[in-house]
């Protein structure tokens, strides 16, 4: 990497697998180290960026190529861009891939019933309950990625341990 210039690091995951957690750390372990950093969050996009798109094949596309073009746009102006998104369809994870110069992907890896015990907002049960439809795991696929630089298994790493894989990756790249 050359001076002046930062990347985008893609957390990618079923719901509940701990995608936000981790960036959340590995951001903090940034900002302590003092790069500029910023977490794009997918709950948070879809409330401001992506209002008003539903959970449709094509929405969802569309919200994850939104992600994608902010997340470029701060990685090349030196920002390292963090994303938390479950952007479960991989040709569109990998066309926004092709789209960033610096782009690191981190599969978030935790079995289906792990997610599902995790899940504080009650939403695989209502999916399960067909309250939901087209929910990510349960009657929608997940694809996972086939060449992520970094793969966390959350169901038998702690945080901590997720969080020092990902700054091991991004030092041995170049990134930080």
């Amino acid at each position: 990497m050359t001076s002046g210039e930062g990347v985008t690091v893609w957390f990618t995951g079923l719901s509940g697998s701990g995608k936000t957690t981790i960036s959340r750390e590995l951001e903090q372990a940034l900002l302590e180290r003092k790069f500029k950093v910023e977490l794009l969050d997918g709950d948070i996009i879809r409330t401001n960026l992506s209002k008003g798109l539903g959970f449709s094949k094509e929405d969802r596309d569309i919200n994850i190529h939104r992600i994608g073009f902010v997340a470029n746009l701060l990685s090349r102006n030196g920002v390292i861009a963090i994303t938390a998104a479950i952007s479960p369809y991989r040709n569109v994870r990998d066309r926004v891939r092709a789209s960033i110069k610096n782009f690191v992907e981190i599969y978030v890896n935790a079995p289906l019933e792990v997610c599902e015990s995790r899940d504080v907002k009650g939403m695989y049960a209502k999916a399960r309950a067909g309250e939901i439809k087209g929910f990510t795991g349960i009657d929608d696929p997940y694809e996972p990625p086939l060449n992520a630089e970094v793969v966390c298994y959350t169901d038998r790493e702690t945080v901590s341990e997720s969080v020092a894989k990902s700054i091991a990756k991004l030092e041995e790249l170049g990134y930080i």
